[in-house]
């Protein structure tokens, strides 16, 4: 079963793209949505983060609610909805057990009946790998739908949809992440005497290693094994390693950012 995202810039096409996706016969359980934002003023459930739990790792604390379901409704999924405050995010919406799964905390969404279905979704396997880009699109106002196909040709399909109804393509978003982090990286690995054009590619895997949901919270030395395994051509090279740690240093810089912010309203809501 393979993974389609689309990314939206508003709330409205992406809930538009997701009814037409489950009106082309595509099973709701198969449809979910991330949107950022806390519809009807749901309560939060917040996702902890520790020493060893990242931006968007954690277990939820608290129950996950049920008011963003109402807000939702009008999408005609049929899916399990909660509203989450995520750090490094703020608050987001997520429509679909595979939906908040991917921020480790869809089990608790529409009680024990729900378990198999997440079950079912987890093992199709998640699009976990891009995390990184799904939280910076929502941290940027946008929305994301992905959608479960079984076979090329239905793939085939849910990509056609998506882009008739305006999403931009996971490619796409992969660059414009890059594109908005590159120049002060290459400022910063020429500054101790290293040529960025040169090791651009090697140093970006490293980077995007240190984002990937394995890996966060972890330092070089303590997932080295792992990463010997994933990225077996590169993993030695000096500029894969250095990329892997200012990669870690942005995750951290964005949780604390966070931190600093999370006052006020949004913290009074808090479950």
């Amino acid at each position: 079963m393979e993974a389609i995202v689309g990314i939206f810039r508003d709330w409205q096409s992406a809930q538009k793209a997701a009814e037409t996706l489950r009106a082309s016969g595509l099973p709701p359980d198969r449809v979910n949505l991330l949107t950022p934002g806390d519809p009807e003023g749901a309560a939060l459930a917040r996702v902890s983060t520790s020493d060893t739990e990242q931006p968007g790792m954690g277990k939820a604390v608290g129950g996950v609610v049920g008011g963003v379901a109402g807000a939702t409704a009008g999408m005609g999924l049929g899916a399990a909805a909660a509203s989450l405050l995520i750090p490094g995010i703020g608050p987001v919406a997520a429509v679909g057990l595979a939906a908040a799964a991917l921020f480790g905390v869809g089990g608790a969404i529409g009680g024990a009946a729900a378990g198999g279905a997440l079950e079912n979704a987890m093992s199709h396997g998640l699009p976990r790998d891009e995390l990184h880009l799904y939280e910076d699109a929502l941290r940027k106002g946008h929305s994301v739908v992905f959608a479960f196909a079984d076979d090329d040709a239905q793939a085939k399909s849910v990509r056609d949809r998506l882009a008739v109804a305006g999403a931009e393509t996971l490619d796409a978003a992969r660059e414009d992440w890059w594109v908005g982090l590159r120049s002060g990286e290459a400022a910063d690995y020429e500054r101790s005497g290293g040529h960025f054009t040169e090791d651009e590619p090697v140093y970006r895997r490293g980077f995007q290693a240190a984002l990937h949901p394995e890996h966060r919270g972890k330092s070089f030395e303590a997932a080295r094994e792992t990463l010997a395994t994933r990225h077996a051509d590169v993993a030695g090279h000096p500029a894969f390693r250095r990329g892997y740690e200012r990669g870690s240093s942005h995750l951290h810089a964005l949780s604390q950012r966070f931190d600093e912010a999370d006052t006020g309203e949004m913290a009074q809501r808090r479950v």
